[in-house]
This record gives structure tokens, C-alpha cells and sequence, in this order.
């Protein structure tokens, strides 16, 4: 606990698009102690959470409370007086019908520091990204945007008429479940019945759907088709416009949701490449690195580093890690005088070269048994070799090294452990099973046993899987997935499998 006065940031996280957060709003998240957060933040936003942070589920949905509204704000307070920073997100804004402004007065009673930060309102957001424009001169020169909740079995409070004689475009939140009496609402507030509406589902996801009719047809279409929340209605002119102006479902992997498993610290990069094909992330870290405590053999290595001929990096997180030891150490990369330096691929080699070092040998093909063997030709008989790597390391790699027969002196060490992992944030058997996943993207053959472990007892066959390498494109065919693998053991060429996975399935 803390001694300070704690504050509270009230922060809109916009609708599910996690491009769509502020960077505010992100940079107040990554800094927060505590994090009490609603059922429509999206997921993508959920994972920004800091693994410091407490994260408290309030779930708060239109038919559902996990927590009432007083207890929300009390939690506030009290988090808040235990000298903590706490960030209240919720979607969309806070003030655009997200009871920001009850939760502020009990604050501003308890005299609670607070800031507020706004989220980009799903009332703009996802008709653009169903392709309507809310205003357009040519058709209205004002949007309304409209509770469509109402209290069981009590009229609505809101004057039809007057919104009809505005003649701009209409926007109900919540009101997916009033959606006749709205409708009808308008038809006696004297809209005309053939005014073009439409029925926006899961936006900014990639299980968005969009149903246009007219106000006195949109009822009988929405009930032929089904509803899925959160929905939005819009009434107006520039519904009209959607069909022309769509974009969201033509991107290469528009309308698709991957499930990405990489370790934590690298999944980012993945996932916002994803997302700019289209495609809905759902981020799984289904492992991470943890640093062997104390590794003597890596520190006896260190004080013969210029008796060696080769160091030989076989992942991103190596390369980090191996620099973390020396900087400890307060080694100077002076050390390393003339070793060359060998990398398994491209990944690997781009973290080298944020220390400022180059690979001097990269194989074709970006795996152990290439890299292996492309050394092997490399070095001279009698060369030493440090391979600083995860406990569980290749054997191809060593192997083609010993097939050499060039009497080489190798040092195998462990430098750090890969361990299964979720962040408690998805349920990836309910994914599954509901079929909310189309795509699983692995970038090595230890987020396979991650992801196996973090679904067990699902079936494993009806997963798409889209794999880096040929090991890990072994590791899911032996949990009997579909599997397809990349030309290249590289990011990019991953995605490139996917698209055209995609575009073939």
C-alpha cells in the first residue's frame, strides 16, 4: 500500500479495435496499479493491462451487472484512498452514455483526484467502419446520437417527432433489444417509412455484420437474420451509402479473427501487422522466457570470450538476454574482438543489430539443421563455438556441428527456460467451441505445447493452424490440426501464408 494519495483516470477504450485506442489512454493503462474495466473493452485493449496490475472484471452488460453501479463507484474510492493508481476503462466514452459522470460525483464527494480521457464513441466508429458516413453534405448536416435503452415496461422518454424534424442522421446505442418500438417510435413521429436504416453488429470486429432495410422493413430483417450484440442502430439517408463506401471486408483479411500465439514481449509487432490486413487479433502469449538465475557457465564463458571463434544466437530472445547477462557483468562488446557471429534468421538478426552488431553467417533457410550445417562449412577444424540458448535447445543444430568432423569445441548453454503461460484474459476453449477463432498463427513449436495446454480438451482437429517452420508445423500436426507452413521461417512470410490460405479456403 501506498502512503501518497491515490487517483483515478476515468479512460475510454473506443469500441473493439484495439488501433482505435487513444494513446493517451494506453499510456495512462501501462501505468496503472489497479484496472476495473467493463465487458465491452475489447480484448486487444484487455492485454495492454500490465501484468502488475489488478485487473477487476465488472462486467457490466445491459442485461447483466457483474457489479452494481454503487459498488463500481465505492470500489473507486477505495482502491483510490489506498494510494493506488486506478484506472477506470470502459468502451466507447466515459461520457457518452458510460455513467462517467455518477462515478465522478462520488469522487469529487470523497475528494478522489481524477482525470478524464476520452475514447473514440462507437456511435462514429462503427458505422465507419460499415462504410457510413454519419454526416455527408449532400444528405444531412446533423447526427443525433440516442440512448435506446429504456426501463422494463415504462414508454421512452424521447420526443420522435422533434429527432424526425431535425432530419439528420440517427444513432440509437443500446437499443438492440427496443429496436421494433424504436422503429415504430420514428414511423409515428412521421419519418418516412421508406428512409433507409441499418443494423450494425460487433463492430470494428471481424464478426461485424450489417443488415440495411428501411425503418419500416428493418424490424422483420433483423428478426429473419438474428441479433448479435453489441449493436447499433442508425436511421438516415447516409445508410444508403454503405454498400459503396464498405472497406473493413476487403482488406486481404478482412472479416477473419486469428488467435496469435508468440511470447508477450514479442506479440505486439505480429499483431499490429495482422490487424493492418484486416484481420481481428486475439492475443494469446502462450509462452515466455525466464532467464536462468545465476548461470555460472554462461559467466565462465565470458571471461574466455576471445578464445572463441563463433557465438551462435538461435532466437530474438537469446540475443536479449545474452546482452542483459553482459551488461550486469559491465562487459564491454570490445570483448568480442574478431568472433563472428552466426544468427538463425531474420528475426534474430534484427535483434542482434539493435546492439549495433551484424551477422557475419545466416543460413538460407531459416532452421537448426541449416544453420547447423552452414557453420559447419564455416568454421575452421578446431574452431570454439558459444551457443548461449533456451534449456531445451534444437538438437539439429548441434548435431550437423559434431557430423562435421572438424574436431570442433562447442559450448551448448542454457541461458534461459520457455514456460507455458495465459494471461487469464481469454478462454480459448470457449473460442473454440463457439467457433470464434477462424485462424492460429505459430511462430515456434513451443507456443503449439502453449496454446495445447491453454485449450486441453478441446478438438484440436477442426483448428486452422499456419505455422513458421517445418518443427512447428510437427508439433501441431502431432494435436491432428490442419496445418499449412510459411516458404520462409520469417513474419512476413507467415502472414503471406495466411492471406493466401485464406483467400483459397
Amino acid at each position: 500500500m501506498r502512503n501518497d494519495t491515490g487517483k483515478v483516470w476515468l479512460v475510454g477504450a473506443g469500441p473493439s479495435d484495439p488501433g482505435l485506442f487513444t494513446l493517451k489512454g494506453k499510456t495512462v493503462l501501462e501505468q496503472a496499479d489497479v484496472v476495473v474495466y467493463d465487458a465491452l473493452v475489447g480484448t486487444g485493449v484487455l492485454h495492454m493491462i500490465p501484468d502488475t496490475a489488478e485487473a477487476i472484471d465488472v462486467g457490466k452488460r445491459s442485461s447483466h451487472h457483474t457489479m452494481p453501479q454503487e459498488k463500481i463507484n465505492e470500489l473507486l474510492v477505495q482502491k483510490a484512498r489506498e494510494g493506488k493508481r486506478v484506472v477506470r476503462l470502459k468502451g466507447g466514452d466515459p461520457f457518452l452514455f458510460g455513467r462517467g459522470g455518477e462515478e465522478l460525483e462520488l469522487l469529487v464527494k470523497e475528494r478522489i483526484p481524477y482525470e478524464i480521457v476520452p475514447g473514440i464513441p462507437s456511435a462514429i466508429s462503427v458505422p465507419a467502419y460499415q462504410g457510413i458516413p454519419v454526416t455527408h453534405r449532400d444528405f444531412c448536416s446533423s447526427v443525433h446520437i440516442i440512448t435506446g435503452h429504456k426501463r422494463a415496461g415504462m414508454p421512452y422518454d424521447i420526443d420522435f417527432e422533434a429527432l424526425v424534424r431535425t432530419k439528420g442522421t440517427l444513432v440509437f446505442l443500446m437499443g438492440a433489444a427496443a429496436l421494433g418500438d424504436i422503429c415504430r417510435g420514428l414511423l409515428a413521429g412521421g419519418i418516412r417509412p421508406d428512409c433507409p436504416a441499418a443494423f450494425l453488429m460487433r463492430g470494428t470486429t471481424a464478426g461485424q455484420e450489417r443488415i440495411t432495410a428501411t425503418v419500416e422493413t428493418l424490424e422483420e430483417a433483423v428478426q429473419k437474420h438474428g441479433v448479435k450484440t453489441p449493436a447499433i442502430i442508425v436511421v438516415g439517408e447516409v445508410c444508403a451509402l454503405a454498400d459503396t463506401f464498405a472497406w473493413y471486408e476487403k482488406l486481404p483479411l478482412g472479416g477473419v479473427r486469428v488467435l496469435l500465439t508468440r511470447p508477450k514481449e514479442l506479440i505486439s509487432g505480429t499483431a499490429a501487422k495482422l490487424r493492418e490486413l484486416g484481420a481481428d487479433v486475439l492475443e494469446l502469449p502462450a509462452i515466455r522466457t525466464v532467464k536462468t538465475d545465476r548461470n555460472e557457465r554462461l559467466y565462465q564463458a565470458f571471461e574466455k570470450l576471445e578464445q572463441y571463434q563463433w557465438l551462435v544466437f538461435t532466437s530474438p530472445a537469446g540475443v536479449r538476454i545474452f546482452f542483459e547477462e553482459m551488461e550486469q557483468k559491465q562487459m564491454d562488446v570490445r570483448r568480442f574482438g574478431q568472433i563472428r557471429i552466426a544468427v538463425i534468421g531474420s528475426g534474430t538478426k534484427k535483434e542482434l543489430e539493435k546492439h549495433g552488431l551484424y551477422a557475419d553467417l545466416i543460413p538460407e533457410v531459416f532452421d537448426g539443421e541449416h544453420l547447423g550445417k552452414a557453420l559447419a562449412d564455416a568454421a575452421e577444424v578446431g574452431d570454439q563455438i558459444l551457443i548461449p540458448r533456451a534449456a531445451v535447445g534444437n538438437p539439429e543444430l548441434t548435431d550437423a556441428l559434431c557430423r562435421a568432423l572438424k574436431q570442433l569445441e562447442i559450448d551448448d548453454i542454457p541461458t534461459y527456460d520457455t514456460e507455458y503461460e495465459t494471461d487469464g484474459m481469454t478462454d480459448v476453449k470457449a473460442e473454440l467451441q463457439s467457433g470464434g477463432v477462424d485462424y492460429v498463427v505459430f511462430t515456434s513449436a513451443s507456443t503449439v505445447r502453449g496454446f495445447a495446454a491453454a485449450a486441453d480438451g478441446s478438438d484440436f482437429a477442426a483448428v486452422k493452424a499456419v505455422c513458421i517452420g517445418k518443427q512447428t508445423k510437427a508439433a501441431a500436426d502431432a494435436y491432428g490440426m490442419q496445418t499449412w507452413m510459411a516458404k520462409q521461417a520469417t513474419i512476413d512470410s507467415l502472414l503471406e501464408c495466411l492471406v493466401k490460405v485464406h483467400q483459397e479456403q
